[in-house]
């Protein structure tokens, strides 16, 4: 008689809800804490406590649950962050969108080509490092972190231990940025009194790394910034598509290469435009940016907890000089396009 086995099919029901009950257990306990006096004073928003609480427990206690719990992680860090920000298109208008559109995708595209290139230059080169991982860190740091990186990876048939080192990188600096942006606003609207926080926006998701990283940033600042940033980091996301098919002509001298859209931001763009139609009564719209919030948060909380320590110890420090020179010309060289962007629409 054949022997009975279990696959790895059988324990995914039960691996989802271990991870998803981990991660809505510290979602909601970085909501309850964000609501508190001392937390509000500091101006720590809820997003960012919830990269916080992962970041923690995935740096102490998790790695114990980890073979358990990573299915519904992983869910929670992809899947619920998309659907998070389709249902974000329940805060703003077609109007808001028109009013960042051009400008927006002038300033994305502008910071996207030169990023990259600069990547490819200084990582070739001065740092003398692979091609592979010069392409992914550029890749990440010009579109949208580990999601463009993971979506490079089969286009350039990069290795794992790259990929790794790749994602270590953005999430490194992209986690730093949550935290200097608003530190950075508060600098810039007293240097630069004309500057408003829609502009300040537009320039956060326009250089900031992850989409979740972005919403935090956008959100200590206010919901005027969230929500610019918020469309711009969409636009940049969607230019994601065109930048594969162009790298993958260059990996593949026959250029048949199969590329993924990001399709949440188009849904993310297709709600915006349904909302604007005011069809929906407001406690069932208040009620869904509740849900989104907490989504948001659920997702913020699984990227902080595949958030290693570990894995910048195993990236070395050329990939690593790599990824904060690319960070800080997204901050000064990024600045310096949106400032111009806005002066020639002006």
């Amino acid at each position: 008689m054949a022997e009975l086995s279990l696959t790895p099919l059988s324990y995914k029901p039960l691996r989802y809800g271990a991870g998803l009950a981990l991660t809505v257990l510290l979602a909601a306990a970085a909501l309850w804490l964000a609501r508190q006096s001392a937390m509000m004073a500091i101006g720590l928003g809820a997003l960012t406590l919830a990269m916080l609480t992962g970041i923690i427990a995935g740096n102490t206690f998790y790695g114990r649950l980890a073979l358990g719990c990573d299915t519904g992680v992983q869910f929670a860090k992809q899947r619920l962050l998309r659907i998070g920000i389709v249902l974000y298109g329940f805060r703003l208008t077609f109007q808001q969108i028109a009013d960042i559109g051009l400008g927006g995708m002038l300033t994305d595209l502008l910071t996207l080509s030169s990023t990259f290139m600069l990547a490819c230059w200084f990582g070739r080169r001065v740092l003398r490092l692979d091609r592979d991982t010069v392409w992914l860190i550029g890749a990440g740091s010009s579109i949208c972190g580990a999601a463009a990186i993971m979506a490079t990876e089969p286009v350039i048939k990069a290795e794992s231990q790259k990929v790794a080192v790749a994602v270590a990188t953005v999430v490194l600096f992209g986690t730093l940025g949550i935290f200097l942006y608003p530190l950075l606003w508060h600098e810039a609207s007293r240097l630069l009194p004309a500057i408003t926080p829609t502009q300040w926006g537009i320039f956060t998701g326009s250089t900031l790394h992850e989409v979740a990283q972005v919403v935090a940033a956008g959100h200590t600042v206010g919901p005027e910034a969230e929500n610019a940033a918020v469309i711009a980091k969409m636009l940049r996301v969607m230019m994601l598509a065109p930048f594969l098919l162009l790298l993958g002509r260059r990996a593949s001298k026959s250029g048949n290469v199969a590329v993924s859209f990001p399709w949440f931001a188009l849904g993310f763009i297709g709600v915006a435009l349904f909302n604007s139609l005011h069809l929906l009564p407001q406690p069932l719209v208040a009620a869904l940016n509740e849900l989104d919030n907490f989504l948001l948060a659920v997702a913020m909380v699984a990227l902080g907890l595949t958030t290693r320590f570990s894995m910048l110890k195993k990236a070395g420090i050329k990939p690593l000089l790599l990824g904060l020179l690319l960070f800080i010309w997204l901050l000064a060289g990024g600045g310096a396009i949106n400032l111009a962007i806005q002066h020639l629409l002006a």
